[in-house]
């Protein structure tokens, strides 16, 4: 039996082919020091691998070396094992791998549709436009989650549209001293141990010897760095967030970053859960009647939906789609924002979020979307740097998961090929789906002036830039056409112009 290396995120049993399969982890500083990283990530890194190989004791090797290609080597020539892993999750590992005389690789792991099985369902469509609604149909059936005798359970596919829900009244605060949020349990705490504090100590001494660049602020971990941390998150989840999930999974508190959401990304991307396992979990709780449909097909639509069409587009479109740039977006990210500087900004729900990344690596998605993408988005920001720092800065940031979502979803910079649409909006939006704005400096309503929302100024701005893109955008057009009612244009032109890259 080959021995299986073992990357970072791969560490779950559903990596190994059988139980007691001799193991490669490597620990890598030169992965370490590519890029800034935010401190909850590297320390969940370096934790959970550590872990997995002392679960596994005598079963694993972990070799400590600059890069992962000395580990290799080292460990072939000691031990002579035939070695093995599976498909790594990234271009650039990918090269490695294939560059390694005598590694077999073999196909991914982790996700719930295959490569393989996302070239068929391309094949199927015959050249049909992508939507992610019709691959998420075809994986339901495949995997038969939430299927009732080949039709969907409840005879809909889809509760999206049930799951668009802002706070309600009793969720919002009344001021900074009396936050309320959704009231839900948190989710388990996690323990640091002997472990834990090794990693802390030597993040700080490869940092004192600028081997690496750490961002962001320490602290306990909070999220799974071993299998049973995870699945004793996922149990608690599915029993104590999921059954509220739905309505309000688009909804942003400034008390409440957590609200119903699972906070399992980081383990998903770890490899200690598999998705179709969490998928299986929810649709359990609905049949048993713990959970509504509405919230249990919101969660696993993200599972083997979203989070699978990602990964597959990311193949799919190419090493080269990360350098699209289709609205010529190239103004540098600014020192406040790449150095999660929240205190110089005033715009509370811009405000909040940096502050959420600073003090925990995450924030959900609404939050990456619609505060820190959109944004990013209206003042014209590079795209590809916007990508590193979203890579850098959340602890369940991938590459496979940034190109996509900020290249494609995000930014509008592959000009469509993964949404129709660029996801932006006004000051409007956030005031509807969140409780930032009413303890604000800005005021959503306003353009211009003083108290002039940056979002607010920012997607108009945007518009007039790019007018001549999206006159003729059916989802855009109605917007666009929006221009010609504001009496006070020019001055929202200047106004933008002259704020620049400063803080809001």
């Amino acid at each position: 039996m080959s021995r299986r290396w073992l990357f970072a995120d791969q560490l779950g049993p559903h990596f190994l082919d059988e139980p007691g399969q001799p193991v490669l982890l490597v620990e890598s500083r030169a992965a370490f020091a590519r890029r800034p990283l935010h401190r909850r990530k590297a320390h969940l890194l370096l934790s959970a691998l550590r872990h997995r190989a002392a679960e596994l004791g005598d079963q694993a090797l972990l070799v400590r070396t600059r890069t992962y290609r000395d580990a290799v080597d080292q460990v072939t020539a000691r031990t002579g094992d035939e070695l093995s892993a599976c498909a790594p999750t990234s271009w650039a590992a990918r090269r490695l791998t294939g560059n390694l005389p005598g590694l077999i690789v073999r196909p991914a792991r982790g996700f719930g549709t295959g490569e393989e099985e996302f070239a068929a369902w391309m094949d199927r469509r015959s050249g049909h436009t992508l939507l992610m609604e019709d691959f998420y149909r075809d994986a339901r059936r495949r995997l038969g989650i939430l299927m009732d005798g080949g039709q969907p359970t409840g005879d809909r596919w889809n509760f999206d549209t049930d799951n668009r829900e802002p706070p309600t009244p009793d969720m919002k605060g009344h001021g900074q001293d009396q936050r309320q949020g959704m009231s839900l349990p948190a989710p388990p705490a996690v323990h640091e141990d002997d472990i834990d504090l090794q990693v802390r100590r030597d993040l700080d001494e490869w940092q004192r010897a600028g081997d690496i660049r750490l961002i962001g602020g320490d602290g306990p971990r909070e999220f799974p760095a071993t299998r049973a941390e995870a699945r004793a998150a996922l149990e608690a989840f599915v029993r104590d967030r999921l059954p509220h999930f739905g309505p309000q999974q688009d909804a942003m508190l400034a008390g409440d970053p957590v609200m119903a959401h699972s906070l399992l990304s980081t383990s998903l991307n770890l490899g200690l859960l598999d998705p179709v396992e969490c998928a299986h979990a929810a649709e359990d709780a609905y049949r048993a009647g713990k959970v509504p449909l509405a919230s249990a097909e919101g969660f696993i639509r993200q599972l083997i939906g979203w989070r699978d069409y990602v990964w597959n587009l990311y193949w799919h479109f190419g090493e080269d789609y990360r350098h699209r740039n289709a609205l010529d977006a190239g103004a540098r990210l600014p020192a406040w924002f790449a150095e999660l500087d929240a205190e110089a900004v005033r715009a509370r729900c811009l405000s909040t979020a940096l502050d959420q990344v600073r003090e925990h690596g995450y924030a959900h998605h609404i939050i990456r979307l619609m505060v820190l993408g959109n944004y990013a988005i209206q003042r014209g920001w590079d795209p590809q740097e916007l990508t590193g720092w979203f890579h850098a800065s959340f602890a369940d940031g991938y590459d496979w998961v940034m190109v996509p979502n900020v290249i494609g979803m995000s930014q509008h910079a592959d000009g469509g090929l993964m949404a129709s649409k660029p996801y932006l909006s006004g000051g409007a939006y956030i005031n509807r789906m969140s409780d930032y704005c009413g303890d604000c400096h800005y005021r959503p309503s306003d353009r211009v002036g003083p108290r002039a929302c940056p979002f607010t100024a920012g997607y108009w701005a945007f518009l007039d830039r790019h007018s001549s893109r999206f006159a003729h955008n059916p989802r855009m057009a109605r917007q666009v056409k929006g221009l010609a009612r504001l009496a006070d244009l020019a001055e929202v032109r200047d106004q933008e112009r002259d704020r620049g890259q400063d803080p809001p």
